[in-house]
């Protein structure tokens, strides 16, 4: 089974990047995308329904923001849009769907913002999900999340790590709860299969980052322990233009 999350910055300028060619190239079993910034009435048919898929959006109520929205061959067994708060379920940022063995999270997380004015908003989400992932794992049910979390979690997630102590998307407590994740019964399976591997799947449009490699691992899986032994595989598709992310793919062992 191959699932592949990728960020977008943007849907309908990704698609005129070319990046349908590539998600119908790799024929992911879920696809996960994440800042869409688009309601499907905005999109012609052909890019609102992809065939071989059924097209689940979650678009945030404020137009041209935010917005997640999954891909997927097979019917899910259920679908959830949204995270069950107001709060937060106004943006579009949670999208889940139940398979036979797994329940997916495509999330695009909060981010912190430079002067840090959304980071409790962002760490009040991140508490609220997990409160739902204890819930799953004490029922019995497995989990995968995957999105864009807009936290690199160690410092070899990132390049510049000695200066970006103090910036969002690294500041300790939003790391910690990355942390608290990885607690209570989840893995990251890239880290696990290569611990000492630098390699980033977000870049800054400034500076030229991207071509410096200058760049940031906020996008990944996190999945439940009991799933480990199934993964054959996470790819960082870093040569893969479209966004100011890259997709990232799991693959599993049926």
């Amino acid at each position: 089974m191959k699932i592949i999350t990728w960020n977008v910055n943007g849907l309908r300028a990704a698609l005129k990047k070319g990046v349908l060619p590539w998600i119908i190239e790799q024929s992911p079993d879920a696809m996960c995308l994440q800042e869409t910034r688009v309601l499907p009435e905005q999109l012609p048919e052909e890019q609102r329904e992809v065939d071989g898929y059924k097209v689940i959006w979650n678009p945030a109520e404020k137009k041209g923001y935010s917005g997640t929205s999954t891909w997927i061959k097979r019917d899910a067994l259920e679908v959830n849009l949204g995270i069950g708060s107001e709060r937060f379920d106004v943006e579009g940022r949670v999208l889940r769907t139940r398979h036979p063995n797994f329940y997916l999270y495509n999330i695009y997380f909060p981010n912190g913002q430079r002067g840090h004015e959304r980071v409790q908003y962002k760490l009040d989400f991140y508490e609220l999900l997990l409160e739902q992932v204890n819930a799953l794992h004490l029922a019995g049910e497995s989990v995968i999340i995957t999105g864009d979390f807009n936290t690199a979690h160690n410092e070899i997630d990132l390049k510049n790590h000695k200066t970006n102590h103090k910036t969002s998307g690294f500041l300790p407590e939003e790391r910690a709860m990355v942390d608290k994740f990885m607690a209570h019964g989840l893995v990251d399976p890239f880290r696990h299969l290569y611990p000492e591997k630098e390699q980033y799947s977000w870049w800054s449009y400034r500076g030229a980052a991207r071509s410096r490699n200058v760049g940031w691992r906020i996008d990944y899986f996190l999945i439940s322990e009991n799933l480990l032994p199934r993964v054959e595989d996470v790819i960082i598709h870093d040569d893969v233009l479209g966004s100011d992310h890259c997709p990232t793919e799991l693959r599993l062992k049926e």
